[in-house]
């Protein structure tokens, strides 16, 4: 693990970093952020959008001050593999800035697009490194397509995340323009293979554990043709699971509503992480 780059942020410490990944086979970069006395009583993954890295949920979404009130870690972790002998596209919704948190399984995506592992393996290693403790308890949100990362890998993975939520998220991948490219793309033409990268149907099939917090913006650009939170808000309701669903009048897709109201998230998974 290699510190690139260090500074003090509301009594805490904000570090950028470089590390190889066993699961992407490739250096890749993430920022974590620590409260004051390097103790935290949870830790909370943040995942990022289509184009973005982690930078953007950390110059933008104004979460890290919220978490040092909580004492609370976070982890950004960027949202693909990258580098020269990285494949790439295109089209923004695919390759480099767009790895939708699947292990692919297709030519030339297999050997470095493995976000999947990537999240839920190398990444609470590497935050055990940074801290030099054993990991707190782990919740995870995520934004756009990492509202989609945070969903399906929480109920993927249900004994490794105690918390869980979403903003402005992709709701249905297999029926996003987006989401079906990009899985057809990384793991090839059998639906059967996408149906487990669905945050609807693995609510229908898996379900969640706890509660779900979700806040969307009504002025979103996306929010009809690919976000559609109201499939996954029914598939909730039909499995009994508790999902709040917060509508906002005037928001649009930007990180200005991610600001606007990461405090209520970083609040939701601190009473869930601290119970």
């Amino acid at each position: 693990m290699q510190i690139i780059a260090e500074s003090k942020l509301f009594a805490g410490t904000h570090q950028h970093i470089r590390h190889h990944s066993p699961a992407t086979q490739c250096p890749m970069e993430c920022a974590v952020f620590i409260p004051h006395g390097n103790a935290p009583d949870a830790c909370l993954i943040f995942l990022s959008g289509l184009t973005s890295t982690w930078e953007n949920a950390t110059t933008k979404a104004g979460a890290q001050i919220h978490a040092a009130r909580a004492n609370m870690a976070l982890i950004f972790p960027d949202t693909s593999p990258r580098g020269d002998g990285v494949p790439d596209a295109e089209q923004f919704w695919l390759g480099q800035g767009a790895g939708f948190y699947v292990d692919a399984t297709e030519p030339p995506w297999a050997p470095h697009f493995s976000m999947e592992s990537y999240i839920t393996r190398d990444l609470p290693v590497l935050f055990a490194e940074a801290i030099g403790k054993p990991l707190p308890p782990l919740g995870i949100m995520g934004y756009s397509m990492g509202g989609h990362g945070a969903l399906t890998l929480a109920m993927k993975h249900p004994a490794q995340f105690a918390s869980l939520s979403a903003m402005s998220p992709i709701s249905s991948v297999t029926q996003s323009a987006w989401g079906q490219q990009a899985l057809t793309t990384y793991l090839g033409k059998n639906s059967k293979n996408h149906e487990t990268h669905d945050a609807t149907l693995l609510m229908a099939s898996r379900g969640w554990h706890s509660d779900i917090l979700i806040d969307q913006g009504l002025e979103d650009e996306f929010l009809d043709e690919h976000l559609k939170p109201h499939l996954l808000a029914e598939a909730a309701a039909r499995a009994n699971i508790p999902l709040t669903l917060r509508q906002h009048e005037g928001y649009d897709h930007s990180y200005y509503f991610a600001a606007s109201f990461i405090a209520g998230h970083i609040d939701w998974h601190a009473k869930r992480l601290k119970a």
